[in-house]
């Protein structure tokens, strides 16, 4: 089967030999040791653990018809709308076992786009070389179960340009150079989601494009350990406890990590070549990709949910307030704005369409947008409501090391003590859980920056829903005379340029 361990996906990134890899300036030469990595290896193991894990088995799992063998679902091609809820289903229970972002998301989601993209180009224009290359990458992904990550947000320069015209001519990833064999590029990639722990990286266009942009509108893949390519991770909040090392402050469990994807001059051979000089193709890539990672959302964010409010509960249990009505009118706000986020995903999935004459199954563009937009403004009130009821001490709490100390823990035992039947580790432990999932990348600003901005959903809505349309339904209710042609539609939307 087309399925690998956790334990053989570690194994494999201990023996890559070219990409440069940065963590505060300095390079690091093994990603599974390195204490400010660690965490991100953990969380990615976890996806392939899930295959194999009897809690996830069945959601992890999927047939491919590419290859005929059972595949990690993480580098599945979506084959109906029950694909598309156990994307979701999934991603809430992973949420469960990692407490932060697992970051394969971005890769599937590209793979999907690509099976799209490169299909529909075949359909419409006869063109068969970019879907004949992508499937036989795809293949080779899915027999080897690789960890991919998805690099679409480029640096972007001066906002109000084009990539053409930027001062920077690197700042949007181009083709430097065309060879028999290959191109090569040259830019970077920011704020990419595990970068430094993955197998290959997918490369994206970023944007909507015009024929001057030609350059600039390519998809390609590259194994990460390829010459030329250069990692800086990012910073986060509290990032430093990680090189504590500690079980409760630093970081024991999975976390996430970003970070700039640079390469210089890198060359990628014509097989990798999935999209090149395409530019007419460029918006409506972004927009299937977008509204897919828009949908995964609901997964992701919702179980986060899950673990804010059971750290809440379970903060309001040990201080013996947890059937206090103001507490509990609060826990049960905070699991409606999480459902909320939650149905709407589903909804996406179930109302999913075929863009493709053989599959290219992909999510309803209204109600992804939907999900996205709500997952830009609830977390921030979850948090809001789970800081309240967590008290100051959640940002105030004595160290690990204060607690650890023996002249200092019998103190701390006693003046952290709530109800008596919980020790006060506890609430310590808990209280970090929280203030390490709700103040993070990971539930508040990638909930908001994260498959576009909050204007990028708003913008997505308007262009959907029909105003007109329901002027018209308006109007004849009113006794208003209009043309209102029969339309055995209920919703009022619009088609997409994708749908188009």
């Amino acid at each position: 089967m087309g399925l690998r361990t956790g334990d053989q996906y570690v194994e494999g990134l201990r023996k890559r030999k070219h990409v440069e890899i940065y963590v505060m300036g300095k390079r690091v030469e093994d990603v599974t040791a390195h204490p400010f990595l660690k965490p991100s290896v953990k969380s990615f193991k976890a996806t392939f653990d899930a295959a194999f894990d009897e809690d996830t088995r069945g959601l992890a799992r999927a047939y491919s018809p590419f290859i005929g063998e059972v595949v990690n679902r993480f580098v599945h091609i979506h084959q109906g709308p029950e694909d598309l809820v156990a994307k979701v289903k999934l991603l809430r229970k992973l949420s469960h076992k990692t407490g932060t972002c697992f970051q394969r998301c971005v890769g599937w989601d590209a793979l999907n786009t690509l099976y799209i993209i490169t299909g529909k180009i075949a359909e419409r224009e006869g063109r068969r070389e970019y879907v004949e290359r992508f499937i036989e990458y795809l293949k080779y992904v899915q027999k080897n179960d690789l960890a991919l990550a998805g690099a679409m947000t480029d640096v972007k320069g001066v906002r109000t340009l084009r990539p053409s015209e930027q001062p920077n001519k690197d700042a949007y990833v181009r083709v430097v150079e065309e060879r028999e064999d290959g191109i090569v590029v040259r830019g970077a990639k920011a704020n990419i989601t595990g970068i430094a722990v993955v197998d290959e990286v997918i490369v994206m266009p970023t944007r909507a494009m015009t024929e001057k942009d030609a350059e600039y509108a390519i998809s390609f893949a590259i194994p990460l350990d390829t010459p030329g390519v250069k990692v800086v991770v990012g910073r986060q909040l509290n990032d430093s406890r990680r090189f504590e090392e500690g079980e409760i402050d630093g970081l024991p469990y999975m976390f996430n990590h970003e970070g700039f994807l640079i390469f210089e001059d890198v060359f990628v051979p014509w097989e990798r070549v999935f999209f090149y000089k395409e530019w007419r193709w460029s918006g409506v890539f972004v927009e299937v990709f977008s509204n897919y990672h828009r949908q995964g959302y609901a997964g992701c964010k919702s179980g986060l949910g899950d673990v804010i409010i059971g750290a809440s509960y379970g903060l309001a249990r040990r201080l013996g307030v947890a059937d206090k009505p103001h507490i509990q009118e609060k826990l049960t706000e905070m699991a409606f704005l999480n459902e909320t986020m939650y149905s709407a995903g589903l909804a996406a999935s179930w109302e999913a369409r075929k863009l493709l004459k053989d599959g290219g199954w992909w999510v309803n563009p209204m109600y992804a947008n939907v999900t996205k937009h709500l997952v830009t403004r609830f977390p921030y009130e979850i948090s809001r409501l789970a800081h309240d009821i967590a008290g100051g001490l959640l940002g105030t709490a004595p160290s690990e090391a204060d607690f650890k100390n023996p002249e200092l823990r019998p103190l701390l035992e006693k003046y952290l003590q709530g109800v008596p039947e919980f020790p006060a580790e506890e609430r310590l432990r808990l209280l970090r859980l929280l203030e390490n999932t709700s103040i993070s990348v990971a539930y508040l600003i990638e909930s908001v920056h994260g498959a576009g901005s909050p204007q990028a959903q708003r913008l997505s809505i308007q262009r959907v829903y029909d105003f007109q349309k329901v002027e018209q339904i308006a109007s004849s209710l009113a006794g208003i005379k209009t043309a209102m042609a029969p339309d055995l539609k209920v919703e009022p939307h619009r088609q997409t340029d994708s749908e188009k």
